[in-house]
């Protein structure tokens, strides 16, 4: 070993001489080459530990977990964020189109779907919609969520025997680490085979941090299949979610402290509080903890003045004052905090803007810089976590009970058939357009040019094309029937809405 006690001495197996021929020692050629690496007075040992993705997580998640809770509850920062992260990740829904060539089977899927949506919480408190936010606040200030896949019997009426229980992480035990009887490893709640697959999740019946007089906080083993156990990887191997806000909860709990010292000084200031104190004058004086005087000069403490707008008052023989005065630092105060707040906005994947609701100096070349970015962060995550970890499992499920129930009657349905009629396409709410006038003149453009098809605008904006043909379709008709012209009919009118005119070549004139 080194003399540092750390990694192997090179020198035994190297040669390695100076360019007067004299030997090197290789511990000294190889320490250093990275700046970063080294262990000297500025860095010392820092960040040298090799723990992996679960152990870095295991001694630190119920703790990150608990303090990110408290921030949402008791920071208007942090619970604005919250808010803002689940309202762009899920907005109204990230709703399903099944991608069929069949269009009566594939309408007959998606209305079945949509009467199911609203029976879908197995609590009966939200619709499957409604299940997504739910489950996308806990991924914010947790890390992670559970949704249980529950089978239910056909008499109770609904539209597909199946429901959805979103449970919070408590129920699944990070530090449960041990050996199943069957040989499978337990590790932070999960059991997995030899080949690293998931087979249960080992799940309290009731959350442990409750205090119901019934509780029962005893572990079940759940199969893995009827649970979707929603995170986002950040290392390969990774078994667990970390909350959003790990990275800032230290600095944002300093800023809020901070924010609260320079209210009360605020608060001082205004109240121009002052102390009294003794000139070697007079009797002698003593004050109480209240301000009164005490001692033989307690006659005089119904004389004290006090402190009005406006006034001049004359103090008893013997006493002055001095006036608090606090330093101000607000000139430096703003910059101080503004600072800080990007920085803990960058680490929530939120603007500065939606962290703080300050738009002061941004334009529309600056704001849509940020939102570009910002959707990009999100889209990912709709699709990579939310869309293939919860929705995909959701709707297979959901298909296998409508199959089986008679819900649905698909003759050919079976493990190699099924895939056809589980591909669907997860549509997530389209992005509002910063200008409505500039964006829309480009997306329009875009189409014309064929960069992009009428499908891919539409389902970008959160829509089904063969919803939006059938609805145009309808209204043409609609108007052809009651002999309505309208300036939005590109048949009639040209893009200035005046009437359409047909020349020779067989060009409208005036269109754009």
């Amino acid at each position: 070993m080194s003399p540092a006690g750390r990694g192997f001495d090179l020198s035994g197996f190297l040669k390695i001489v100076d360019s007067a021929g004299r030997p090197i020692r290789a511990s000294s050629v190889f320490t250093g080459a990275h700046e970063g690496a080294s262990t000297g007075r500025r860095l010392g040992y820092w960040g040298l530990s090799g723990a992996g993705a679960n152990a870095a997580l295991f001694s630190s998640l119920g703790s990150l977990r608990s303090r990110s809770r408290e921030m949402v509850r008791n920071n208007p920062l942090a619970e604005g964020a919250e808010d803002a992260w689940v309202s762009n990740l899920i907005g109204t829904g990230i709703s399903p189109r099944v991608q069929l060539e069949d269009p009566g089977l594939k309408r007959e899927i998606q209305e079945l779907w949509e009467d199911w949506v609203p029976e879908a919480d197995a609590d009966g408190r939200q619709d499957f919609y409604g299940l997504q936010t739910v489950g996308a606040r806990a991924l914010f200030h947790d890390g992670e969520f559970l949704a249980r896949l529950l089978p239910r019997d056909p008499a109770e009426g609904l539209a597909v025997p199946l429901q959805i229980q979103i449970l919070e992480a408590d129920h699944l035990d990070h530090t449960y680490n041990t050996q199943a009887q069957n040989g499978n490893q337990i590790r932070m709640g999960i059991e997995v085979d030899g080949q690293a697959r998931r087979v249960a999740y080992y799940l309290f019946r009731d959350h442990p941090g409750e205090m119901f007089p019934m509780q029962n906080i005893t572990r079940v083993p759940v199969p893995a299949g009827s649970v979707a156990h929603v995170f986002e990887s950040l290392r390969p191997g990774q078994l667990r979610g970390k909350p959003r806000m790990a990275s800032v909860i230290i600095k944002l709990k300093d800023i809020d402290e901070c924010d609260d010292a320079e209210l009360v000084r605020r608060k001082t200031t205004a109240m121009f509080g002052g102390f009294f104190t003794e000139t070697g004058e007079g009797p002698e004086t003593d004050l109480d903890a209240a301000g009164q005087l005490l001692g033989p000069a307690s006659e005089l403490s119904a004389a004290l003045p006090a402190m009005e707008p406006g006034t001049f008052s004359k103090l008893p023989r013997g006493l002055d004052v001095k006036f608090s005065e606090p330093k101000d630092v607000s000139g430096s105060y703003v910059g101080w905090i503004q600072h800080n707040l990007r920085a803990v906005a960058r680490g929530m994947g939120i603007t500065y803007e939606q962290l703080t609701g300050d738009l002061t100096g941004v334009n529309y070349s600056s704001i849509r810089a940020g939102l570009l970015e910002f959707r990009r962060r999100i889209k990912r995550l709709q699709f990579q976590v939310m869309a293939h970890q919860f929705c995909r499992p959701v709707f297979n499920a959901w298909l296998d009970a409508a199959v089986l129930s008679g819900a649905l009657r698909i003759p050919n349905y079976n493990t190699r058939t099924r895939r056809v009629y589980r591909r669907v396409e997860w549509r997530p709410d389209g992005w509002e357009w910063v200008d409505p006038q500039k964006d829309g003149r480009a997306a329009k453009d875009a189409v014309r040019n064929g960069f992009k098809s009428r499908a891919q605008f539409v389902a970008e904006s959160g829509g089904d094309v063969d919803v939006v043909d059938r609805e145009m379709a309808e209204d043409n008709a609609r108007a052809d029937g009651l002999g309505l012209v309208l300036d939005t009919d590109p048949r009639k009118t040209t893009y200035q809405g005046t009437a359409a005119k047909q020349e020779e070549d067989g060009e409208r004139e005036g269109d754009s």
